[in-house]
């Protein structure tokens, strides 16, 4: 954070409670870099719980861009990030493991992030999600690194099938063309530019086309 945000931060915390939820937030966002889990989980519990309004705040966005000076797409990556190890990989939420863990090894918020995605990502398999975890918690890789290795897992499953990658091109490529179909025949309808039984024949096309997507 710049050092401007910084101060207006502990110019807030100046006047809480110490014991306090909004205190233990701000603190929170001090230490962003190595605290992130401390501040999702916080956070987590301030957007759940609609907290912000007690703040003087009308909406979670502008408590975290006014309060502690974080961007809505940063706040809302810490939230899934959060919510995901909650959900998926409780076990690297504790206080212990994130202490005894080297400091290479502690992920970053955006990592946690990729790894989230790439839980639902069809083309990738329980393996590859396996690998991709062990590149953040053991190996301590940064998101670049593995933004990278995913892309390469997801490169290599279209190769290894090149029967669904075809059905994907075929599909999006019918899709475009009926999508341009259905323009141009609303434009001949308009403007009463072909006979009534043309246009019954190119909307039995287009129901034709319609059938062979999947």
């Amino acid at each position: 954070m710049k050092t401007k945000s910084l101060k207006n931060i502990e110019e807030k915390m100046s006047g809480l409670d110490s014991g306090s939820l909004r205190y233990h937030i701000l603190e929170s966002a001090k230490d962003f870099k190595t605290s992130w889990v401390e501040l999702g989980r916080a956070l987590y519990s301030a957007w759940k719980d609609k907290m912000y309004k007690e703040w003087g705040y009308s909406t979670f966005d502008a408590y975290t861009s006014k309060e502690i000076g974080i961007r809505k797409p940063t706040a809302i990556k810490l939230l899934k990030s959060y919510f995901f190890l909650e959900k998926e990989e409780p076990a690297y939420l504790n206080r212990e493991y994130r202490q005894e863990a080297e400091a290479s090894a502690v992920p970053g918020y955006e990592s946690i992030n990729l790894l989230r995605l790439a839980k639902s990502k069809k083309e990738l398999d329980s393996q590859d999600y396996t690998s991709l975890k062990n590149d953040i918690f053991e190996k301590g890789k940064d998101a670049s690194e593995v933004r990278k290795h995913m892309a390469v897992m997801i490169r290599e499953r279209k190769e290894l099938d090149p029967t669904e990658a075809w059905e994907q091109r075929k599909s999006a490529t019918v899709k475009r063309f009926l999508s341009n179909l259905k323009a141009l025949k609303q434009e001949i309808e308009t403007a009463k530019l072909l006979p009534f039984p043309v246009i019954k024949e190119m909307n039995e096309l287009i129901s034709r086309i319609e059938s062979e997507l999947p």
